[in-house]
């Protein structure tokens, strides 16, 4: 017995055991029979046995190779998804056992897996950021609450430079609008601080986001935003520009209706914030306030209260006016009736038949064309100037001629010898102004239909008569070269008769009394007045013309009595300098 259990202490065999039953089969007795059916028995247990383990052996290689075979599925999922072979270690199919495989392979989907993780989280953040500005842009970014699905089929380093490539474009578009949206703000801002109005109630019409100051990324930068910023703008801008023309309108009729009152400058000064914006440009006015609605009422009730007090005083505005075009009338040599134009003014306000506004409306507009007519006279009433200011010079230098002491070393001969140089240069330009003057006058006068006035008298009529005395003068000059020569002749005879020559200034004769030159001169030059009838010019021969008139028309000073030799040899030596070309 210790025998039999011996073995079963010790290592245990299938042949042992078999050895075993045969030893209990012989002590027994069993049959061949029994003992055949005994092994088949055995036998077919144990081939039992072995299906069983051979079967859990394959199922259990077959889950191995179904593990191998996702693993190896996810891993190439994941490195076609993550796009990035190189940057894990992807075991090579060999010779190994299956789960040699799946432990070279396990650390590379860890690493794979956490790759994924972070990739998902870096597509989940960029796509965020794309989703809320797009939202912003879109006017809805408070109705994105959800997170975003993440296409874990492509998670490549190409695809997420794609978004980030998206969102910095998106980035700068909302850069782009932030900064417009601030400009538009602070235009709004400008605006309503020019037009007196409440900025923050105007910007929260618009969105209630533009009036926090707090923070400016939170500021709606949607295009409904941009779009109602815009015209609200364009509104204030267009509301800018009709209150500063408003303004202007009053600001004029303000400076008006000082200027026709003579209001004190003290009283001007209460609306210099009216009146300096009056010639402004819409862009340049930018101090609050300056075109509040309550400002313009101001001005306004001061225009109407002006234009009261105008009424009570039109006679004195009125006849300001009627001075005002008298003088310019006067600075161009028109002639006009100024106490019958009084009078009908005066008239026309005591009849009340018109309207204080018309009657200085009209004024207004005589005034307009006096100045027009007054810039169309200008050309030709300097030339004017330029001639009589040529002919006094010839006035004078004809008198320096006829000075037999002109050349004595006397104070101031110098002077009087220099103004002679200038004098003779410009008395030889005379004819030249004379025929450009009638020139301008006749193509004037073609063109208007009417003659040209100079105080009254027709100035082509003056400077005919101009022409005439000149053609007068030099024909009394021939004619005293003519007698010089005779003299001489005469001279020349009583010589070669009486063997000497007789001094002239001792010959006697029949003695002449050098008397004041006529009109104009001599030399036939034309008084300043220049006038026909020397009783039509009131007021220009009261002042500074009638001075040089009584220049030209004095006699000299020193009348004399020389005889006729003396005489003509007083021609010869006027005719030495000439006066004239």
């Amino acid at each position: 017995m210790a025998d039999a259990e011996n073995p079963l202490l010790g290592e245990t065999t299938c042949g042992s055991l078999l050895q075993k039953l045969q030893e209990i089969w012989d002590e027994v007795g069993e049959s061949d029979e029994e003992r055949d059916k005994m092994l088949l028995q055995i036998e077919q247990e144990c081939l039992d046995v072995y299906k069983r383990k051979v079967e859990q052996a394959a199922n259990s290689r077959a889950q191995l190779l179904q593990v191998l075979s996702d693993a190896k599925l996810e891993l190439s999922t994941l490195v076609s998804a993550l796009g990035d072979k190189s940057s894990v270690g992807i075991p090579e199919e060999g010779s190994e056992t299956i789960k040699e495989q799946l432990a070279a392979i396990a650390p590379a989907l860890e690493q794979l897996w956490k790759q994924k993780e972070e990739r998902v989280k870096e597509f989940s953040d960029v796509r965020s950021q794309i989703q809320k500005i797009c939202g912003e842009i879109a006017g809805n970014a408070s109705e994105q609450t959800g997170a975003l699905a993440v296409d874990e089929s492509d998670l490549s380093l190409k695809k997420l430079d794609e978004y980030q490539v998206k969102l910095k474009e998106l980035q700068k578009e909302k850069s782009d609008r932030l900064s417009k949206v601030l400009e538009y703000v602070s235009t709004v801002h400008d605006l309503c601080a020019v037009l007196g109005m409440d900025f923050f109630s105007t910007i929260t019409e618009v969105h209630p986001s533009l009036g926090d100051s707090t923070g400016v990324q939170s500021k709606s930068i949607s295009n409904d935003t941009l779009s109602s910023l815009a015209k609200t703008v364009s509104a204030l801008n267009e509301d800018k520009k009709q209150r500063l023309h408003k303004l202007q309108e009053l600001a004029t009729q303000l400076i008006d209706l000082w200027n026709l009152m003579d209001t004190p400058e003290e009283e001007r000064r209460l609306f210099h914030h009216v009146t300096c914006n009056s010639s402004a440009l819409v862009d340049k006015v930018t101090v609050p306030g300056a075109l509040a609605l309550d400002l313009i009422e101001q001005a306004e009730v001061e225009v109407d209260r002006l234009d009261k007090l105008k009424s009570s005083r039109m006679k004195e505005i009125a006849l300001k006016r009627q001075v005002e075009l008298e003088k310019i009338f006067a600075s161009v040599h028109i002639e006009i009736d100024p106490e019958a134009a009084r009078e009908k003014i005066m008239a026309l306000i005591d009849s009340g038949n018109v309207e204080p506004t018309e009657l200085l409306a009209d004024m207004d507009n005589q005034i307009m064309k006096a100045k027009e007519e007054a810039l169309s006279r200008k050309e030709i009433l300097d030339r004017v100037e330029k001639w009589m200011s040529a002919c006094e010079e010839e006035s004078w230098l004809e008198d320096y001629n006829r000075d037999e002491n002109r050349y004595n070393a006397s104070r101031g001969a110098h002077l009087n010898l220099k103004r002679a140089e200038k004098a003779r240069i410009l008395v030889n330009k005379i004819p030249g102004m004379v025929d450009t003057l009638v020139a301008k006058t006749r193509a004037w006068e073609e063109d208007r239909d009417i003659s040209f006035m100079y105080d009254g008298v027709p100035l082509l009529a003056m400077l005919d008569e101009y022409a005439m005395l000149r053609q007068e003068r030099e024909e009394e000059k021939r004619r005293l070269r003519g007698q010089k020569k005779v003299g001489e002749q005469q001279n020349m005879e009583q010589e070669t008769a009486f063997g000497s020559r007789l001094s002239p200034a001792r010959s006697s004769g029949p003695k002449k009394v050098v008397g004041p030159r006529g009109n104009g001169g001599a030399n036939g030059t034309p008084s300043r007045r220049l006038s026909l009838n020397a009783n039509q010019n009131s007021s220009r021969s009261a002042g500074k013309d009638g001075k040089r008139d009584s220049m030209k028309l004095a006699a000299p000073a020193n009348i004399v009595t020389v005889s006729k030799d003396d005489a003509a040899s007083h021609v010869s030596r006027t005719d030495s300098v000439p006066a004239s070309p």
